[in-house]
């Protein structure tokens, strides 16, 4: 009688024991998106350290936004074209790179800012080429069934690396040389690059469109045609625009500690995230898709109010938990309108797009977070506005959109059985 609930609210593992090449690419993603967690939170302490700015620290996400811009649906292009596997281990080659070049300017008697910035546009730009290319292979690494499994198994690595990465870098930014931090991230890019090489080929599909500004056109148009699409896409930005602010987790972390309890500030949202996604067998027996995303978003921003007001650690970390646990909710469900609703010869160029509706969110909350924390709001009014604001966002969405409200997750999974069967036969022939 006790096992039926707990197999019923349980994580699904069934991926990791059907699919050998899935499992390699979650061990090997999980992995490596830990190190780059611990870099994730060291650039933006070590900008801080050197301006003492917010708004500086800000500027990190317009750096990385320009590149991003361009090259997500440029790597979308290729990732319909290109074997998917490939540009992702070239993916992670360069960033290895980029980490290197990191580890050098620390060890340097007077670190440059500048260069601070230019690694953060080039590593855009790298995982804008890559990102969609990962997106678009894990779908052809599983069946349609195992979809929703497979979206709260992303999350979970993804998530693993954010609780572990920042917590362990707050750690090593108290203790160590900051070079040593990068380092570690260094050395984790190896083990995802064996996992990488072990993983089976992933060709494009039979009908692959050639890279070019009709085959990105091509995707565009799909993507505005789609409700469902479209909602997943502005509900994240709205979400992430005014509720995102990690640029000034290095001064909020001063108030409620000092550079130690910094790591805790990152980690907690993860933490949220990882107690939403151990209970997130309920998912695949939920079908109302669009509602779920649009009630995890407008509780992410309650979440970010309840930030704003606090003066406890405790506090903030709880109300930053529990947004991370509604962003979960918001990302699984996300993750499994877009699995089940594009083709696969569109898969990269919507990975792309969905690439920049995640990304831009935060990046340009990062900026708006940093300008308005100059003003009198200050900090915490930054926040809690912030947090305000995407609620009221969201439920403009809501009654914008009512096709994205009342998608149901049944029909989805009906038309990408269908659309798999029909690729399947023009494999064979």
């Amino acid at each position: 009688m006790t096992d039926r609930p707990r197999r019923r609210l349980g994580l699904d593992l069934t991926p990791l024991r059907t699919s050998r090449d899935y499992r390699l690419v979650f061990i090997g993603g999980s992995i490596s998106g830990f190190g780059s967690f611990i870099t994730y939170v060291t650039i933006p302490f070590q900008v801080a350290a050197i301006t003492h700015d917010p708004f500086a620290v800000g500027l990190l996400g317009v750096c990385e936004l320009v590149p991003l811009l361009l090259m997500a649906f440029v790597g979308g292009a290729l990732a319909d074209f290109l074997d998917r596997r490939l540009l992702v281990r070239g993916g992670e080659v360069a960033l290895a790179a980029l980490c290197g070049v990191l580890l050098v300017n620390a060890l340097s008697h007077r670190p440059h800012l500048w260069l601070l910035y230019v690694v953060a546009a080039v590593s855009a730009a790298i995982d804008g080429i890559q990102r969609p290319a990962l997106e678009a292979m894990v779908p052809r690494l599983v069946t349609p069934e195992e979809i929703p499994a497979t979206s709260a198994l992303q999350s979970l690595g993804s998530i693993a690396a954010q609780l572990g990465g920042p917590a362990l870098a707050g750690i090593l930014l108290a203790t160590i040389d900051l070079a040593w931090v990068y380092a570690f991230d260094l050395s984790t890019f190896a083990v995802s690059l064996i996992c990488l090489t072990l993983v089976r080929a992933v060709p494009p599909p039979p009908d692959a469109d050639r890279p070019s500004i009709r085959s990105v056109s091509t995707g565009l148009r799909y993507a505005r045609s789609r409700p469902e699409l479209l909602g997943t896409y502005l509900v994240d930005i709205n979400a992430m625009f005014f509720g995102m602010p990690q640029a000034l987790y290095p001064f909020l972390a001063l108030q409620l500690g000092g550079p130690k309890v910094l790591g805790l500030l990152y980690a907690a949202p993860a933490a949220g995230s990882l107690i939403a996604t151990i209970g997130s067998g309920w998912t695949g027996r939920v079908h109302r898709h669009g509602l779920m995303v649009l009630v995890a978003a407008a509780l992410w921003g309650l979440g970010i109010v309840g930030v704003g007001f606090s003066h406890a650690l405790w506090l903030t970390l709880f109300c930053l938990a529990f947004a991370g646990a509604a962003d979960m909710v918001s990302g699984i469900f996300r993750s499994i309108i877009w699995s089940q609703t594009i083709p696969d010869h569109l898969r990269g160029r919507l990975a792309g797009i969905e690439m920049l509706s995640y990304s831009t969110g935060p990046l340009l909350g990062q900026l708006r977070s940093g300008l308005m924390a100059r003003t009198r709001l200050g900090v915490s009014g930054s926040i809690w506005i912030g947090g305000a604001l995407c609620i009221v966002g969201t439920a403009v969405l809501a009654a914008a959109l009512p096709r994205f409200a009342r998608y149901d997750g049944e029909h989805g999974m009906a038309r990408k059985k269908a659309e798999d069967e029909a690729w399947l036969a023009r494999s064979a022939t």
